[in-house]
């Protein structure tokens, strides 16, 4: 027999008035191929992936050197799971890891998985509650975004790779005539890389943090 409770009335959330109830924060959207590019981009970097139901409730764990997931995630939230923990791996674990505390650890990785989802074209509102959840804020976040745009950054380009650059063919001339009475020679066209970092990475670095 268990002592201490009685019976009472309810009602279910149906029966209720008034604004709606927050919602759990999540990542919604179709990660389509990216998913797979960035499995990609961790296991060229020697960095193990794995899935173990066992981790539960976790939903992924950095092992340094190794990645485990929780299988059975939707795509989107596989995807931002993976980015928070690729993250970790990318960010600390090097000599200075025991320098970094834990709040700047996770406020790091989980904004560059904000950046990086979002980059992509996912959506996704879990970077506020996450990062409060280890007692980030404004602060922590404005000092991490250097590491996060330049770790963001480098797995980008390897999601977006049209992003990062674009050949274009450029009319080159010196001092060349206008082109409907230029007699000399046919112009040089000259095949040019543009570097261009992806178009929204810089905004979501700096806008991440108007969310606190």
């Amino acid at each position: 027999m268990v002592s201490g409770f009685r019976t009472a009335c309810v009602f279910d959330v149906e029966q209720t008035e008034g604004r709606p109830l927050a919602e759990f924060a999540r990542t919604g959207g179709d990660p389509k191929e990216h998913l797979d590019l960035l499995k990609q981009a961790v296991t060229n970097r020697g960095i193990g992936l794995d899935y173990d139901p066992s981790i539960a409730p976790a939903d992924g764990l950095s092992h340094g050197g190794r990645i485990t997931l929780k299988p059975g995630g939707q795509a989107a939230e596989e995807f931002s799971v993976l980015a928070h923990e690729f993250g970790h791996e990318l960010l600390h674990r090097g000599p200075d890891r025991t320098e970094i505390s834990k709040t700047v650890r996770e406020t790091q990785a989980e904004a560059l998985a904000f950046v990086v989802c979002r980059g992509i074209g996912l959506e996704t509102n879990t970077a506020r509650d996450y990062i409060a959840l280890y007692d980030g804020n404004a602060k922590t976040l404005t000092e991490c975004l250097a590491a996060v745009q330049r770790a963001s950054s480098e797995i980008l380009r390897e999601l977006l790779p049209d992003e990062r650059c674009r050949t274009d063919a450029e009319l080159t001339r010196n001092d060349a005539p206008d082109e409907r009475t230029r007699l000399g020679p046919a112009p040089k066209y000259q095949l040019r890389r543009l570097h261009r970092p992806h178009p929204s990475r810089r905004s979501f670095c700096r806008g991440i943090a108007d969310t606190f």
